[in-house]
């Protein structure tokens, strides 16, 4: 747990002060973290329900996060605002996992 919190605060940091991604792509990345977030919720929740397959998983991961920036890409080049959806998406899919995982613990 410690190594999480400790490579939390440096991804911070460093993202804070070393600006990777230009701030016209910020849509598109804030995209493919909530898309990566929802894979990573969606695990979390198959492993609770003991159906967790790793192979699922990773490809669900990297698929989810490159489509959905993909889709915002051509979104914002013909001048459509895909971002929102794909975000409106991604939350309620979250929220759904978040939920189903209180309930499962909750259970335990």
């Amino acid at each position: 747990m410690i190594y999480a919190l400790i490579g939390l605060a440096a991804g911070i940091v460093l993202g804070a002060y070393l600006p990777v991604v230009p701030p016209g792509y910020s849509k598109l990345v804030a995209v493919a973290f909530m898309a990566c977030l929802d894979s990573a919720f969606g695990g979390y929740r198959s492993s609770l329900e003991k159906h967790f397959d790793y192979k699922i998983f990773v490809s669900g991961f990297f698929a989810n996060g490159i489509f959905a920036a993909v889709l915002c890409y051509f979104g914002l080049k013909l001048g459509i605002d895909l971002y929102y959806v794909a975000l409106i998406a991604f939350g309620f899919r979250i929220f759904n996992n978040i939920a189903i995982i209180r309930r499962l613990l909750m259970g335990m």
